[in-house]
């Protein structure tokens, strides 16, 4: 037959220290054991995590690259673009060049064409073949942007005028264009010729 141990109040109870008392003011405090898969676990998730990180860099910088070859050649494009335009421009510029004298050729037979006219009136029909002629090439230039110097009247001005001559014309204020001996053109803003007058002085 078992004897019961008298407790005494405020004893621990718990099974383990049964026939034991508890030293007074101590605690337990050996670490905790950790399971060998938890640990393994955190070590992946770091491996995990760094390698993530790496990725990130990794990217970051294609796409920084990325964003730089765009920009390369988008400014390589506009380049090109440019460059197109203005040799465009410059055949162009060229062409118009060219074609100057034959206008110059139509415009000294038209302005010739009243004493034609009052020699020779069968020439009639020439003489508006040619105004016709003078007509088309107009349009044609106006078509490309092309207007002429404005010159007779005006004061002189280098950028856009060549004095060839100056004549004395004491009512005339000096360096005033009073004859345009050829005439001048621009293409937009671009002077292609100067026209070349002749100048009060």
């Amino acid at each position: 037959m078992f004897m019961r141990k008298k407790v005494s109040p405020g004893q621990d109870i718990h099974p383990e220290n049964v026939g034991e008392p508890a030293a007074a003011g101590t605690e337990d405090s050996s670490p905790v054991a950790v399971p060998a898969e938890v640990a393994e676990a955190r070590t992946r998730v770091a491996e995990l995590e760094a390698e993530l990180s790496a990725q990130k860099e990794q990217l970051d910088k294609l796409r920084d690259e990325l964003l730089r070859r765009a920009a390369d050649f988008e400014n390589f494009r506009k380049v090109k673009e440019r460059e197109a335009m203005a040799a465009g421009t410059k055949a162009l510029e060229n062409t118009i060049r060219e074609l100057l004298p034959f206008i110059d050729d139509i415009k000294r037979v038209l302005s010739n064409a009243p004493r034609i006219l009052e020699i020779t009136p069968e020439a009639k029909p020439y003489v508006e073949g040619v105004e016709l002629l003078k007509r088309n090439f107009d349009n044609w230039l106006a078509g490309k942007g092309v207007t002429e110097i404005r010159s007779i009247g005006m004061k002189l001005d280098v950028e856009y005028h060549e004095a060839i001559s100056m004549i004395d014309m004491p009512d005339t204020e000096p360096e005033t264009i009073v004859e345009e001996y050829q005439t001048g053109y621009l293409l937009g803003q671009r002077v292609i010729r100067h026209a070349r007058v002749i100048v009060a002085g």
